[in-house]
Parts: C-alpha cells; structure tokens; sequence
C-alpha cells in the first residue's frame, strides 16, 4: 500500500428511517410526557450515530450525555433527583450510549431510576447497547428499536458519499460485498485502501476484510473466555462458513471439539454457552454476523485450519462430501495454488448428483478458484461462482465474483459465460440498456463453442429490449438466427454441468420463443401462433423453472391467461423446489400479470406482494418495480390513494434510473385509474393521454394498448372526443389480434361511448354480451355501470337499475371499492336505496364469512387491527386483507360507518353470524383463516 484514502467525514445519514421515524415520535412527545426507547443493533451499525442524531434534532430543552460508564457510586436517587430537577423547566433528553458496557450497580439504578419516573417527569431517554450478547435484565422491558444492516441502496450511497464516487466499479461491488452492510465496516475497508487501490490501478489486499478491520468494527474478539469457550466460538464460526450462515449444527460442533480437543479440560463440558452464541434446538448461532467473522479472522492461523480439518474429517466421515472438501481446503492455509484440491473442489461442485444449494455451490467455486493458479481456469470458477450466486438470489455476491473472474487470456467462452451472468443480473437489477448490450456481447464471444447459451444470451437481451421499451431493438435482436453446429462442453470445462446455470435453456425453448416473438412483434399472429403454443404446450411436462417461465411467458403474449396462470405457478413450485430463489421474484410475477389480465384483482395483489418481498430480499430492484405496478393497478380500483399513490411512486423511481418503460407504462396507468374511479376525468385523461396517444412520449409497445379503454372513457368524459377516436383505430387492431380476452368488449364498449344515441343501446349490449364470453367481473361491470349511466340519462330507470345494480354486485364481487361507490351513487340518483345501506344492512353483512363478521365486530367495537389479531390468533396481514374486504362488501368508507353498520345488525338481530360471534357459539370455528 502507498497510503490510505482519506474518508469524508460529514457524510449524509443513509437510510435508517423507520429507526428515525420512531426517535423523532419520542422527542417530538417530550414538551408533553416522558418515554423512553432502546436502540439495540450489532457493533458499526449505527447505535452512536443515531444517538448523535436524535440530540442533534433535540430543540425543546436540554440534552443530558452519561458517559460510557458512569460508575457504581451512581444512586437511584441521584438521577431521580437529577432529572427531576432538570426536567421541571424544560423537558429533557438523556443520551446513554453503550450502556451494556456499564457496571452492574450503574445499571440497576439507572434501570430502576426509568421505573419510578412518571410520563410528567417530561424526561426522555434513548440508550444504545450492543446485540451481540443478551439485553441487561435491568433495559429487558423496555421499548426496542433495532437497527438491521443497511441495505444495498443506502450502503451504495454511503460509499459514494465516502469516497466522491471515486472507487472504480469492480472495487465498489467488492467493497459493498464485503461490508454486507455495516456502515462502519464499508468505511474502515475505504479507509484501508490506497487512492490506487481505490481507483482499481493497483490489486485490493487480500483478505479485503482482514483481522485488524473487523476487530476494529467489532471492538476486538470476545475476551474473558476459557480455552474450551475460545474452541467453541471459533469452530461454530468456521462451520458457519461452510454453510453460508450464522449457524451451525450442534452435534457437528460436538464432534469437531472431540476431536479437536480429546482431552477437554476439567469442567469443560459443563461450562455455559457463551454470551455471543445462542443454542436454539440442535443449532448454534451468532448473535452477531460480525463478530462471527471477527472471530475467525483473529484467530492464530495454526488454531484456525486445525478447526477446519477437525470439521473436514468429520464431515467427510458423515457422507457430505462437499462441505467436508471445502474444510480440508480452508486447512490448507491461504490462498496459495493447490491444483490438486482446487480440481476435486470444483468437480464436486460441478456434479448435479452431490445434494448442495446454490450458495454452498457458489462458495465451493469460489474457493476452488482462489486455490488454481492458471489464469483462465481460475476465471471459470469465479465464473461458475457468479452463476451459482445469482441462483441463490444473491447478486450482490455474484457482482464481485465476476470482478474477480476477468482475465483477458481465458477464452472467448468463459468471458461469454461471465458478460452472460453480469447482463442477466444487470437485468433484474440495473439499467437494461446496459444489460440489453452485456447480453449481446456474451452472444458474440459464446456464439463458436457454446451457441446454445448464446442463444440464450440473445432471447435475454431481448427481454431486456422490452422491458426498456425498445421495439426496433427487440426486432433487431430476435433476427433469424445463423446455423450453428452441434453443442458441446468446451475443451477442459469443469463448469457446473450436473449442477445447474444462472441460465438453464433448453434449445428448443429459446429457438421456438424466439421465432414466435417475433413474428408477434411484427404482427404476424399466423407465424407466432405455432411455436409460441409449442412453448406453451412444453410446459406442461417441463419440470425445469426457466422452461416454465417462459411457458408463462409466451402464454401471456398469446392472451392464454389460464395457460399462463398454470405456467407460473408451476415454474413458482420449480424454482422453491431447486432452490432457485432468484426466480421465485419472476414467476410471481408472470402469475400477478396473468391474474391482472384475467381481472382477478385480489389474487393478482396476493401475488404481487409476495413477489415484492422476495424480489427485495433477493436484490432485484427491476422485479421488486414490475411488482410494485401491479399492486398500483390493484389498488387503483379499491378505496386507497395512498397505496395507489406509494407504489406508483417507488415503481417510477426504479424505472426511471433503470429504463424500465413497461413499468413506468403501467404504473402510469394505474395512477390514471384511480384518478378516473374516484370521479377525476380530467386529470385521468391529461396522465393516460400522454401513454396512448402518438408521440414521442407514447408508452410501452406492448401496454400502452391496454389503457386505450380507460382514456376513452376519461377522454369522453373530458369532452375530448377527437382525441378518444384518435386511439381506436389502433385499439381495432389490437381487439383483432387476439391477444387480449378483454379487448373486443372493452372495442364495443368504447364505440358505445361515442356512438350517437340511436346506436349506443346495441353497442353497449354487444359489449356486455362479449364480456360474458370474456369472464372478468371488473370489465363487465364497468360496462355496466356506463351502460346504466347512459340509461339513467335517457331516463329509462327501470333498465338503469338492473345495469346498475348489476354494476354494483360486479364491483362488490372483485372488491372494487371506488367503483362500487360510483355506481351507489348512480343508484342513488335514481331514487333506489343501494343493498347495504339502511333497512338492507343486516342482509348485507349475511353476505360476509364467518371470519369477515368476527373482524368486522372486533374492529367496530374499536380494536385496531394489531387487536383483533391478537384476539382472534390470525396476523395482522390477515386482518387487513379481510378488512378490505369488509369495506368493499358494505360500501362503507371509515371504521365509524363500519361501527353504524354492525350496531344496527345487531339492534335487529336478524344476521344470526352477529350473534354466535357475540355468544362464541359453534359458528365460531366455521371459518377459514386465510
């Protein structure tokens, strides 16, 4: 090293709002009442920083700091009467930072001197204690505030905050990766480098993260211990290692301690566990991630690979072959070359029949790969590493890998395999034009010795041209592609051929996908019908999840909903059964498109919100926006602006940095939605203008179509007639095409909507009579309820009453609260009491479940959702799913109406539901708890 970088020390506070949310409702209640809170998170999370910041924020009175240890002269009271005294001018705030260091005697009084302080006291206090060991019994009971690892946004802003953006990109990944998260670790590793280092001129050191950084972070090993409790920490941290997780199996401990240790020490058996582990079941466990690691990095370098082959020899005696190789390679020492046991390591891993996940695969490449000294083999397993690491969800490990696998003398098929993984991670996480050009340049270096991943290569750089929106380089993509001759290994390959790619292809998938994308995108339904429906039909016997998914795939282009459906959920039980966590996101969302497009709302909710999880845990900022559009348009026709609102924003913010145009599309459309249900024509024809009509701004090639429907009825609404049948000829097409189950009704619908009056009645018929082909509750009824507006304004009531009553139902059926509402209102205007309102409440809540009535009683009688939870032995999600539904059912818009509504059933006691909820009768148990 020439130096070390200097770090910025003013640097912005990233992330961490949840934690801030709830420091600020402390302070911000001190002018009125005491409280206090705890902040617990492991060392170089935070706690400091987050206490500096609250007494920063602090304005209403002073702040009081007690010192790391104020010492066991301190009385219960002394600070009584301190704070007291203090407090009866002004409020105050008392900041005890790493109170877990205290004395005993300073913890108990100041544990007691927090109980006997009333709410007037206006005293606040915020300590901080380290989670690497048990709370002090005297903190135990009160309130917690726990700081996680940052996440992969924030801790990539702090590091560019650090350094000015000054670390090259492969050093950032390696740096971020590294850190996994701890704010003060990613900062010491900054500091560590040199400027060159830094900039990428000059190799990183390795360990990156070595002995001195981590016991700097972690405050040094834990100290104190006996020789059986050192031997303990060390091997549960080194089996760890072997597992890619905090914990290890006991019994394995065991063994390994027998053998490491075959003569414990009197009384070694009965010693405690010590504070920084937890045995839970048959499982040790870290508190601390850090100080796992701390551990094993300052242990003697003799100590630690004679753990990691007391571990090997066990595991190899106990059949896992490959967990015990990775041991025996860790005892070997360093990094330096042993071909020997590089190549067994990566054979292992290579071979599909030796049971291992994903991540344990990409740790054993990993490791094979710093043990070989050629070049380009050793590119190959990192290589092989980043694709394992991409399957098990983990593309924040796979990006480093690949930093680590460039090497300009490995051949033109390994470097292929590399720009293949980075462009399918770059896909699902980063902008997708560069992804769309990384997945183009693995097709050219792969096309020679491995055409079928190069074909792969360019049906994923196609996905990342649609997802961009970009229909010429979609085209130019999917152009015919070249012959090519029979496939085989390339020449000395140990890559993973049991086990399986980033990307799995079948041949005959990727080519019939291919052709038959094309052809739709140039319009030539006749041409993509046939290998578009060859694809569709494979999955059904495919038990592969990227077969599957692209079954789904093509079935959506076709407008095959049940096919896609299918698709998905069998590519959804594929990926969780290989493992393949990466692709659990995707699946879910092709079922939440499926679902949407079918106009089943509530499962395309149920889908999207699980695939946003996952999505999120899995690092696919991408997927997390695909699923967050879905859960806009869900929301748009329910009574919830805010969520509409939240997620259309968190969607366009990815979709903006990353190019995502077809989420961009379809979060736009989904604001225009709720602007439309909830009477706001105007304002949903200014957003869906801008998507459907010509023009540069134009949205998506393949969704802006699907709006067409909702600008005519806005645009018509809007006394915009020219501009609504400006789109329909286009939308005529579309409707023609076939690819879409709704599009002829939504035609007719919209030809009613400009028709004169003399043809409108036909149309508007045509149209209802079309969607009873169709299916899909939400469009017939929003036929109807336009059907029945007409006829209102005809003044034939009658006939407005049935279409509005049917409108009505239809709405109730697919929870389509903000439309339910309009046409109450409709019905209203006619003179007829909407079901659900007045003498009719009663029968309206029969129409509820078992589980609907007990939630709804609860709730009316004042409980919050956390309440009637707890009461009825259901999550809270659970709760507010079926609450959902309660409102939309009713048409009740506040929990006050909702309370109205139950006290008028029950005053007529004619819902008997109400009544054995009441008593806690039989019917008690008849419900299914979703």
């Amino acid at each position: 090293m020439t130096g070390e970088t200097t770090v910025r020390t003013a640097v912005r506070f990233h992330g961490r709002s949840t934690q801030r949310k709830a420091l600020r409702a402390l302070l911000d209640a001190l002018p009125h009442h005491g409280g206090h809170l705890l902040v617990a998170g492991e060392p170089g999370l935070g706690r400091t920083t987050l206490l500096r910041w609250a007494a920063r924020s602090f304005r209403a009175g002073p702040v009081l700091h007690l010192g790391p240890d104020p010492g066991a002269h301190v009385t219960v009271g002394q600070l009584l009467d301190t704070l007291r005294t203090a407090s009866a001018a002004a409020p105050v705030l008392v900041c005890a930072d790493d109170a877990h260091l205290w004395d005993a005697p300073a913890r108990t009084a100041l544990g007691r001197a927090v109980r006997r302080l009333s709410t007037a006291d206006r005293v606040g206090l915020l300590l901080s204690v380290a989670s690497d060991r048990p709370v002090a019994p005297e903190f135990a009971r009160l309130p917690v505030v726990h700081l996680d690892p940052l996440t992969p946004p924030d801790a990539a802003a702090l590091l560019d905050d650090a350094t000015d953006g000054a670390a090259a990109p492969a050093v950032r990944e390696q740096l971020l990766a590294e850190a996994e998260g701890n704010p003060a670790l990613l900062v010491a590793l900054v500091r560590r480098l040199s400027p060159a280092e830094l900039r990428g001129h000059r190799p990183l050191p390795r360990p990156l993260a070595d002995s001195a950084a981590l016991a700097e972070v972690a405050g040094g090993a834990p100290s104190g211990l006996s020789a059986h409790a050192r031997d303990l920490l060390l091997t549960v941290a080194a089996a760890g290692q072997g597992t890619d997780g905090t914990d290890a199996d006991a019994g394995l401990v065991q063994d390994a301690l027998r053998r490491l240790r075959p003569e414990p020490g009197p009384g070694a058996g009965a010693e405690p566990v010590p504070d920084h582990l937890v045995l839970a079941g048959d499982r040790f466990r870290f508190r601390s991630p850090l100080v796992r690691r701390t551990v094993h990095a300052t242990a003697t370098s003799e100590r630690r690979r004679a753990v990691h082959r007391a571990l090997a020899e066990v595991l190899e005696g106990g059949g896992h072959r490959l967990t015990g190789l990775l041991h025996r390679s860790w005892s070997l020492g360093g990094p330096e070359p042993a071909p020997a046991a590089a190549d067994r390591l990566a054979a292992v891993a290579a071979d599909g029949a030796v049971p291992a996940s994903h991540g344990l695969r990409a740790t054993a490449y990993a490791r094979a790969a710093e043990l070989t000294a050629d070049g380009a083999r050793r590119a190959e397993r990192y290589t092989a590493a980043a694709e394992q690491a991409l399957l098990a969800g983990c593309p924040e490990r796979a990006r480093p890998l690949l930093a680590a696998a460039r090497d300009r003398a490995a051949p033109a098929a390994v470097r292929g395999r590399a720009e293949l993984v980075r462009g399918v991670t770059e896909l699902r996480d980063g902008p997708v034009g560069d992804a769309h050009q990384s997945l183009l340049l693995a097709a050219s270096l792969l096309a020679a010795d491995a055409p079928a991943d190069a074909a792969a290569a360019v049906l994923a750089a196609a996905d990342a041209a649609w997802a961009a929106g970009d229909l010429p380089a979609c085209l130019a993509t999917l152009a015919p592609e070249p012959p090519h001759r029979a496939e085989g290994p390339p020449p000395g390959s140990d890559g993973p051929a049991g086990a399986r790619s980033a990307v799995a292809h079948p041949a005959a998938v990727v080519h019939d996908h291919r052709v038959g994308m094309r052809a739709l995108l140039e319009g030539r339904l006749d041409r993509a019908g046939a290998p578009l429906g060859q694809v569709v039909e494979r999955g059904r016997t495919e038990d592969r999840p990227e077969a599957l998914l692209r079954s789904a795939a093509a079935a959506l282009l076709l407008g095959d909903v049940d096919a896609a459906r299918r698709g998905g959920a069998r590519a959804l039980a594929a990926a969780r059964q290989h493992g393949s966590d990466t692709l659990v996101p995707q699946a879910l969302e092709y079922l939440a498109y499926a679902e949407l497009r079918a106009g089943r709302h509530p499962q395309a909710r149920t889908h999207a919100e699980e695939g946003l999880r996952t999505a999120l845990r899995t690092g696919q900022r991408n997927t997390a926006a695909h699923h967050r559009a879905v859960l806009a348009l869900a929301a748009s026709i329910e009574e919830e602006p805010d969520v509409v609102a939240r997620h259309v924003t968190a969607a366009l913010d990815t979709a903006r940095r990353h190019g995502l145009a077809q989420a961009a599309t379809l979060a736009q459309w989904a604001a225009a939605r709720a602007d439309l249900g909830r009477g706001r024509p105007f304002d949903a024809a200014d957003r869906l203008g801008l998507l459907v009509l010509p023009g540069p701004g134009r949205g998506h090639f393949a969704v802006w179509r699907l709006a067409v429907p909702c600008f005519v009825e806005a645009a018509v609404l809007a006394g915009r007639h020219e501009d609504a049948r400006a789109v329909l000829t286009d939308f005529a097409g579309w409707a023609a095409f076939g690819a879409d189950p709704q599009a002829a009704a939504q035609l007719a619908r919209c030809h009613a909507l400009l028709a004169p009056a003399e043809h409108a009645d036909a149309l508007y018929r045509s149209a209802l009579d079309r969607h009873d082909e169709a299916g899909g509750d939400f469009e017939r009824a929003r036929t109807a309820l336009l059907y029945g507006k007409w006829l209102r304004r005809r003044r034939r009531p009658r006939e407005a009453r049935g279409r509005l009553g049917t409108a009505l139902a239809g709405f109730e059926r697919c929870g389509a609260g903000v439309w339910a509402a309009q046409a109450r209102d409709e019905l209203r205007a006619l003179g007829a009491a909407p079901q659900g309102t007045g003498t009719g409440t009663p029968a309206r809540l029969g129409l509820l479940t078992p589980q609907q009535l007990r939630i709804a009683r609860h709730v009316a009688e004042g409980a919050t959702n956390r309440e009637a939870a707890l009461a009825l032995g259901v999550s809270t999600r659970t709760v507010d799913y079926h609450l959902r539904k309660v409102f939309a059912a009713l048409g009740v818009r506040s929990r006050l109406e909702l309370a109205r509504m139950v006290g008028e059933a029950e005053q007529a006691h004619e819902v008997q539901g109400v009544r054995e909820v009441r008593r806690g009768g039989p019917q008690e148990k008849t419900g299914a708890q979703h």
